[in-house]
């Protein structure tokens, strides 16, 4: 087991909610229709000059409330973003710090890895803890809708912005993570792209590559595999986990994610439908969700269950504390 304790979660939506009928109104497609299809009724869209560095810090503060900690108690700060932040150098989470006003107290660095972003950061961040160096932030900051438009209508429906932040310290007796798992597929066929301009000479927009179907079949083998790997490691069934987090790319596949596990519905929270596709963070939305609105009690398990383009996937098998 290593060690380790979720200290405080806390999440971020940007801007009113922007509905699926306001959107589909742009693009000459049926509102109702495109929500039976993705399950999504509103995501938010981040005002024009919203900074990425300025949304997670706002997240990360709202996680040290959480934990009762201040900004200054942070030795480490992972920095987690799927269309890249700010700014492609310097890190962003060095701009994250900045907006603590922290100086030379923690270290910050960025963590990329599609929307398996969060999952590996946290994975890093439990690492970090138990071998002496927390506790560690993790934040994810998406704000997905800078690279879709109108004329894409695909990833225009589903995408949007969110933050979202753990802090990870200390273990009580009895806690931490039971178990992880992580891989990755770069052989198979692009699914999800966000070419750098700088290769391309293009403005460059999220594409979705790869057909819905083909993309879901994949997507439920990985992380198949991942939480598998996790609980035959632990020596425990899908039966025996309390709680079960996954990414939320859309409702559709949420529905078979939780089919696939055999996880019933009331095991999980559902977020997709209210704040849309939103990379990375989606993981971290759905955990400040658990934590926040869910009887979460001591000694239970959470699996936590992610896939991204790549095909990056993973799984993490943590037990809450006393």
């Amino acid at each position: 087991m290593i060690p380790v304790r979720i200290l405080g979660t806390a999440s971020v939506l940007p801007g009113p909610p922007v509905t699926t009928a306001a959107l589909c109104a742009r693009v000459g497609r049926d509102p109702a229709a495109v929500e039976q299809k993705t399950g999504i009724r509103t995501r938010h869209f981040a005002p024009e000059g919203t900074r990425a560095a300025d949304l997670g810090a706002q997240a990360l503060r709202g996680a040290l409330d959480a934990a009762g900690l201040e900004a200054t108690a942070l030795r480490r700060i992972l920095f987690v973003s799927s269309m890249g932040g700010d700014v492609t150098t310097p890190a962003n989470g060095s701009r994250v710090a900045a907006a603590l006003g922290l100086s030379g107290t923690c270290d910050a660095m960025d963590v990329g890895n599609a929307c398996m972003g969060f999952l590996s950061a946290f994975d890093l961040a439990a690492r970090s803890v138990a071998t002496g160096l927390g506790p560690v932030g993790v934040v994810s900051v998406e704000l997905l809708s800078r690279t879709t438009r109108p004329e894409d209508p695909r990833p225009y429906l589903v995408l949007g912005d969110a933050a979202a932040a753990v802090v990870l310290g200390q273990a009580r007796p009895g806690e931490g993570v039971l178990g992880a798992a992580f891989g990755n597929d770069g052989t198979l066929p692009p699914d999800v792209v966000l070419n750098n301009p700088h290769l391309t000479g293009e403005r460059e927009g999220m594409r979705f590559l790869t057909p819905a179907k083909d993309m879901t079949r994949v997507a439920l083998g990985a992380l198949t595999r991942a939480a598998t790997a996790v609980l035959q490691g632990a020596g425990l069934t899908v039966a025996d986990v309390d709680w079960v987090l996954t990414h939320q790319p859309n409702g559709s596949m949420f529905a078979a994610i939780l089919q696939a596990l055999e996880v019933p519905a009331e095991k999980s929270v559902t977020v997709v439908d209210t704040v849309g596709s939103v990379g990375s963070a989606s993981l971290g939305v759905g955990l400040d969700r658990l934590w926040r609105t869910r009887p979460v009690k001591p000694g239970d398990r959470v699996l936590l269950v992610g896939v991204g383009a790549g095909v990056a996937h993973g799984a993490v098998l943590y037990r809450v504390g006393g």
